[in-house]
């Protein structure tokens, strides 16, 4: 089923909503979630219809993770993950309603940044060919990502005279650091698969036509483990760079004994002393 601009209801497990048209795929199976971005060209770009899917994708996916989806996984279908922002739609709206040519900020990319970046649930982003500008952006929400080894990122926005969007300068400050970030968006430097795992961008690199699929053994990997724990690290995660010590020590100490009484953790102990692998049910 394709996805516009309304909300669709969640999917139930063992659902699968496909669509072989220009827009958002999503499909729910064995408790992974797949978000699959279909642009009517191999460079995907992200035009007002596809940003409004594509959020409109994030937010159900939201819901469906309170509801038993474990794991996701956003990926593309075609040649490029996506080249970013359509410039043929923003070139028309500067000459026709300049006042609006920003507008995707506040009304779809912003919030969709905010929805991904907030999901409780791991999400796994895989990556074939390009990922450009406001498409780095959304890669850069995902806790894991898998490249094709020809993948290719950039920034971008410089070559367009502009700064950054999409959470873009922030996301590649608190991975890389201000001077790495600071050379890749003042000179505009593209950098392959190779460079991005090699910084901890990117957790692996694979041949060509198979990110997807790798991605999508990752989540359901992850959709398999200890759910209420993954939770637990993303959020612990999101406030680690502004905590000082003894708060951040004070929550770890409160989470651990909120996690101690879910039977995902009873099950991992006997587990260890019965010597087999745990069997996590998520909660």
């Amino acid at each position: 089923m394709e996805l516009n601009d309304s909300p669709a209801a969640p999917a139930r497990e063992g659902e699968q909503q496909t669509s072989d048209t220009y827009g958002v795929a999503y499909d729910v199976t064995d408790a992974v979630a797949v978000i699959e971005l279909r642009g009517p060209t191999g460079g995907n770009a992200l035009d007002a219809h596809l940003r409004s899917a594509l959020l409109a994708a994030a937010r159900r996916l939201t819901t469906d993770a309170a509801r038993g989806v474990r794991a996701a996984l956003i990926t593309a279908r075609g040649k490029n993950f996506t080249v970013g922002q359509d410039l043929s739609e923003h070139a028309r709206l500067l000459k026709t309603a300049p006042t609006r040519a920003f507008a995707n900020l506040p009304n779809d990319y912003n919030p969709l940044v905010k929805e991904l970046s907030a999901l409780p649930v791991p999400l796994v982003a895989a990556v074939e060919g390009n990922c450009v500008g406001a498409g780095l952006g959304i890669a850069l929400c995902a806790d894991v990502r898998v490249a094709a080894e020809s993948a290719r990122f950039a920034t971008a926005f410089t070559g367009l005279a502009l700064a950054s969007d999409s959470g873009v300068a922030r996301a590649l400050a608190r991975q890389l650091g201000p001077a790495r970030t600071a050379a890749l968006m003042l000179l505009n430097e593209p950098f392959s698969a190779w460079d991005a795992e090699r910084w901890g961008l990117v957790q692996r690199v694979v041949p060509d036509g198979t990110a997807t699929a790798e991605g999508l053994v990752m989540a359901r990997s992850l959709a398999g483990g200890p759910t209420a724990a993954y939770r637990e690290i993303k959020a612990l995660l999101r406030g680690a760079g502004s905590t000082p010590l003894p708060a951040a020590l004070e929550r770890e100490a409160v989470v651990q004994r909120r996690l101690g009484a879910t039977e995902d953790h009873h099950e991992a102990v006997t587990a260890f002393l019965e010597r087999r692998g745990p069997a996590f049910r998520g909660h």
